[in-house]
């Protein structure tokens, strides 16, 4: 049975990993700008924009159980970084970050926001999320392949 403190081998708690009964996890995951993205690419964000674009998702985050790490964005797109338990499914986590961001954003900043979209539509449908922290796949990778099999 795992500890909820220090590890067994002993040393300190590690403030990103995720412990219950069952599950011990660090799952960090990056939002990348080619997905999290205005429509079409336009220009749309104002200074005010990205402030409620991270407060929507902080807000999104914690009904998870997830939190949102780091959040920072340019004109046309957002950089969120989302630390989420594991029993939450990835793509009903992003489809609440767009969904309810874009209704809030078109709903408050509505003629600023229509006259940059078509269609009613502020993210595109499709994302992609790419994990991080840990050590490098190639790392992994060769402790694998070093591992001794019995026999």
């Amino acid at each position: 049975m795992l500890s909820s403190g220090p590890c067994r081998r002993g040393g300190k708690p590690k403030p990103d990993v995720r412990r219950s009964r069952t599950v011990v996890c660090s799952l960090h995951t990056a939002f990348t700008p080619m997905w999290f993205h205005a429509r079409y690419r336009c220009d749309v964000f104002t200074d005010e924009i990205p402030r409620r674009c991270e407060d929507v998702m902080l807000e999104v985050c914690d009904t998870f159980g997830a939190i949102l790490v780091d959040f920072n964005g340019e004109h046309d797109h957002v950089h969120p970084l989302v630390r989420h338990p594991s029993e939450v499914a990835l793509s009903v986590l992003v489809n609440s970050l767009k969904g309810v961001s874009s209704r809030l954003l078109r709903k408050e900043f509505g003629p600023h926001v229509r006259r940059y979209l078509r269609g009613g539509h502020f993210w595109p449908t499709s994302y992609l999320a790419a994990s991080c922290g840990g050590a490098p796949l190639s790392i992994i990778e060769e402790y694998i392949e070093n591992q001794k099999r019995p026999g």
